[in-house]
């Protein structure tokens, strides 16, 4: 093993790795080789990642973006968290044993108004791990030291992992929402990776919280992290209706879509009130969108359909503030390494309540 400070670095490294991309996916947990930190990068020891429904449609090839192949990627996965344990030869700024995470966005060019206002992540020059790089299914990963992600002290690597794409994402859309405390924020979705996320920042910033979910396991979750009240699409006819009703019999001022169905998309508008955000999250089917929400709904209730990525470097760092504080606090299953393949099946699924996180030392 090559040795760099007191972290000993081995030669391989079990990953997750995807086999027969596309449709009929498989994942396999395989040893492929620890990269190299090139001059400006950190090598990072992963000790866990979140398991993202982005993940998923990398694999599956069902986004119209290029393969995972095209870039000689077979490991997905962006929400780690772990220890540097090597530095490239022109890094000062991080030294081994530093806590650090990784999130979607790999990279930016830090040269163009988007990287200048903080909308770094919208960058043309910022590529995605675990599409165009390898990402956090692999224990080892490499990650631009101008880019990598500290964790705080008090944040643990099972809690800052999701946070970094999940609670950074959801802190960003409701920054951008501009929704203010009192204000009605409605969360379909709201027992998912994202949306219980979204449910702990909207309560902890003031906003009167509704979640919109399927299943008594759903309800429990949501309820205990804040929500004001619950709707159940598996039991409620016309989910729209309900929410307008709870929400003063006016509707939300935001609609936070973390959901991936078509269904979620096609409700949102009919739950905001006049002036509303419907803020687009989640990624749905290709061809999925606001349906039977002509653009007369629009005009007529003067609704701002607003979208948004992942979060920035400062939303992830405001995001983990949060959690260190003791408002976001990730709700998760641990699966050991060896069943990483049963954790993304799972998640296809539909059957997870808040998070999945990989332990890569157990």
């Amino acid at each position: 093993m090559a040795q760099t400070g007191d972290a000993e670095i081995p030669k391989t490294c079990k990953a997750g790795v995807v086999v027969n991309e596309g449709p009929d996916f498989k994942l396999a947990v395989e040893d492929v080789p620890v990269p190299e930190p090139g001059p400006n990068d950190v090598l990072i020891k992963l000790n866990a990642t979140g398991i993202c429904y982005s993940d998923i449609h990398y694999m599956l090839n069902d986004l119209p973006i290029p393969k995972m192949s095209v870039f000689g990627v077979r490991s997905p996965g962006h929400e780690g968290a772990g220890v540097v344990v090597k530095v490239g030869s022109n890094v000062t700024n991080w030294k081994v044993g530093d806590r650090a995470g990784i999130k979607p966005a790999y990279d930016a060019c830090f040269d163009c108004e988007l990287c200048w206002s903080g909308k770094e992540t919208y960058c043309p020059q910022s590529p995605q791990i675990g599409l165009q790089f390898p990402g956090s299914y692999q224990q080892y990963v490499l990650s631009p030291a101008r880019y990598t992600q500290r964790i705080p002290e008090g944040v643990d690597d099972f809690v800052a992992g999701p946070i970094m794409c999940s609670g950074s994402t959801i802190y960003s859309s409701i920054k951008e929402s501009g929704l203010k405390p009192g204000d009605w924020a409605v969360f379909p979705g709201a027992g998912g990776g994202v949306g219980h996320m979204g449910v702990q920042l909207a309560r902890a910033m003031g906003m009167r919280v509704v979640g919109v979910d399927g299943g008594d396991d759903k309800k429990e979750l949501c309820m205990k992290l804040g929500c004001e009240a619950f709707v159940d699409f598996t039991k409620v006819t016309d989910v729209a209706a309900e929410v307008v009703k709870i929400c003063d019999g006016k509707g939300a001022h935001g609609i936070f879509i973390t959901a991936t169905s078509a269904s979620a998309y096609k409700t949102a508008p009919m739950m905001a009130r006049i002036g509303g955000k419907v803020m687009c999250i989640g990624l749905p089917p290709p061809g999925d969108g606001f349906g039977e929400a002509n653009p007369l709904l629009f005009i007529g209730k003067n609704l701002h359909m607003i979208g948004t990525k992942v979060g920035s470097l400062l939303d992830t760092q405001k995001a983990l503030e949060f959690a260190a504080r003791g408002l976001l606090k990730p709700i998760y299953e641990v699966f050991p390494l060896a069943k990483m393949p049963d954790a993304v099946a799972k998640l296809q699924a539909g059957k997870v309540a808040g998070r999945l996180v990989v332990d890569f030392n157990s």
